[in-house]
């Protein structure tokens, strides 16, 4: 479960990247609105899913509401979803190393 979060939440990030530095420039400096649709949906499916496999993971790890907030400010800026995916990587080694 944590690994399809860590690799959802990079592909978030990426195609969060993806859309305002290439899609969006190119419609809005280059009139070429082609690339906005596609990339636009594929960010919002991997929003939607990074959201929702959050919110699983929160209740099957027992994970803080705070660790929750922290991944959906981290969803909104760019950047932030590989440095969220990175956090809970070192959430779970911290795990493994209490047990």
């Amino acid at each position: 479960m944590i690994a399809v979060l860590r690799l959802v939440s990079f592909l978030e990030g990426v195609s969060f990247l993806l859309l305002l530095g290439i899609a969006m420039p190119l419609k809005y400096f280059f009139h070429q609105p082609v690339l906005v649709p596609y990339a636009g949906m594929f960010h919002g499916a991997m929003f939607v899913g990074f959201l929702v496999l959050l919110l699983v993971a929160c209740q099957v790890k027992r994970w803080s509401v705070k660790v929750f907030v922290i991944g959906l400010v981290a969803s909104l800026l760019p950047f932030m979803p590989f440095w969220f995916e990175r956090y809970i990587y070192r959430l779970e080694l911290e795990r493994i190393d209490d047990d």
